[in-house]
């Protein structure tokens, strides 16, 4: 699970003009817009539980399709590939989950504040 950011210029009701807005996004969808003159937010729900739920379900349920056509276009990259792989698959997957955790507590506590 992944928060991106961006910039862009938006209007904006309260300034009144057009003015450098920061655009957040949880998984692809909208999370919040924020003004970057006045500092007024507006904050959309996700359920981010919900999200990760998803992105982890369609990571698993692509593997096979993703494995076999890896495997047709080229065997001796993925027989090559695969030794080191396995070994790193671990860190990457702890890598994941604990980007997702944090992404996921900081989502949280921002909104009980």
């Amino acid at each position: 699970m992944k928060i991106k950011q961006m910039e862009a210029d938006l209007y904006c009701i309260h300034c009144k003009g057009e003015t450098e807005h920061c655009i957040s996004y949880v998984n692809e969808k909208l999370s919040s817009v924020k003004c970057e003159e006045c500092e007024h937010e507006i904050e959309f729900n996700i359920d981010v539980t919900r999200e990760f739920y998803k992105e982890i379900f369609a990571r698993i349920s692509t593997k096979p399709a993703r494995m076999t056509k890896e495997y047709r276009e080229d065997l001796s990259q993925l027989l090559f590939s695969l030794p080191i792989r396995v070994i790193s698959k671990p860190y990457r997957l702890l890598k994941d989950i604990k980007q997702s955790r944090n992404v996921i507590k900081g989502y949280k506590s921002k909104k009980k504040s």
